[in-house]
């Protein structure tokens, strides 16, 4: 599905697709390029650099359209980046015909984050995948490994 140009296309991932493969197998595909990216990739600028089982990560370089009024990087931005990879790194555990939907979300902010702090890179890793229930950790990073942010998601696993 990538596009002659090297673009990347973005949309949802239609329904029939998704029931039929497991949720590595979808984040594989949109990183890939074989199936859409969602649309929050286009507007805040990350993308998935890596899925595995139980693992993601994802990467963006923040904008100064993402400032706050106080002068740094809104923390919007820093929350969409975590809940995208923590989440995702529950969806790399689903089998087939499985979703989930995120329950809570918690995030701690450590330092500000501005245009000067370059690419930024968010890592998923599962901590629990039960039948009904799942956890994931997150971190938010520099490229030298220094951290802006961590946080936690539980998310509701259930049957499509």
């Amino acid at each position: 599905m990538s596009q002659a140009d090297g673009t990347v296309p973005y949309g949802v991932v239609p329904d029939d697709s998704k029931k039929h493969m497991t949720g590595l197998q979808l984040l594989i595909g949109i990183m890939e390029g074989s199936l859409p990216a969602p649309p929050i990739q286009r507007t805040l600028d990350f993308r998935i650099l890596k899925a595995e089982r139980g693992h993601t990560v994802f990467g963006g370089s923040p904008k100064f359209e993402y400032y706050n009024p106080l002068g740094s990087v809104h923390g919007g931005y820093t929350a969409a980046l975590l809940d995208s990879c923590m989440a995702c790194a529950v969806h790399s555990t689903l089998d087939v015909g499985y979703s989930y939907a995120t329950l809570e979300v918690k995030i701690n902010y450590v330092r500000a984050i501005t245009t000067e702090t370059g690419e930024v890179r968010g890592e998923g890793r599962i901590i629990h995948a039960g039948k009904r229930i799942a956890t994931a950790e997150g971190r938010l990073l520099d490229s030298a490994g220094k951290i802006y942010a961590h946080g936690s998601t539980t998310c509701l696993v259930f049957p499509l």
